[in-house]
């Protein structure tokens, strides 16, 4: 055997097998291939692990500066609203009586007119006849207001209209527990006693 062929001999002999080399080329492709699809990349470790407690601090103060300008805002709005329900209420107490007023003021220039007249009268009966006037006049403005007076002559006594301040006895049965007098006249305004009619009653 020469020289060359001796050197190709062993040359073979310390070459790995078929199987051998086939082994030593998958560990080789293995260890240089991508991760797998299912296998966590180092990004995806990052973001699938929980918060931090830096970041739900900050996320927690967000919230509560968020809340607290809110709560602020409702405030302020609440406090506007009470302010100016307050001003409506004073200004509705102070001159809710103006349309009141305004409408009696008519009658009160009347009655101006009728002192200033009434010692140049030529009879006490103009005089009478003239404030006669004004009290129907009166009468008729404060019913248009919806003012009532009350008509208690022979009406069964009512705590929720009369109050008795007086007893009459020996009126006979069928005056029992009626009106028979009226010192003091009731009024009712839309239905609403606004003041008691002070009567006499039968006993």
């Amino acid at each position: 055997m020469t020289k060359k062929e001796q050197k190709i001999d062993i040359e073979d002999r310390n070459a790995p097998k078929g199987e051998e080399q086939e082994e030593i080329k998958d560990t080789v492709e293995n260890e240089t291939q991508a991760p797998a699809d299912n296998e966590e990349t180092p990004a995806d470790k990052k973001a699938g692990e929980p918060e931090t407690e830096e970041g739900l601090l900050a996320k927690a103060q967000e919230e509560n500066a968020r809340l607290k300008d809110q709560l602020l805002r409702t405030a302020a709005e609440f406090e506007n609203y009470k302010k100016r329900t307050l001003k409506e209420k004073t200004e509705l107490i102070l001159n809710g009586g103006e349309k009141t007023i305004t409408a009696i003021l008519p009658v009160l220039d009347d009655m101006e007119r009728a002192v200033a007249n009434a010692d140049k009268a030529e009879s006490i009966e103009a005089v009478e006849e003239g404030w006669e006037l004004i009290f129907k006049k009166l009468l008729k403005t404060l019913e248009s207001m919806g003012v009532k007076k009350m008509d208690t002559q022979g009406k069964d006594f009512d705590v929720d209209y009369h109050e008795a301040i007086a007893m009459v006895p020996g009126m006979g049965d069928d005056k029992k527990g009626k009106v028979v007098d009226c010192v003091q006249t009731g009024y009712m305004l839309n239905d609403k006693v606004i003041r008691h009619a002070k009567v006499a009653v039968g006993q």
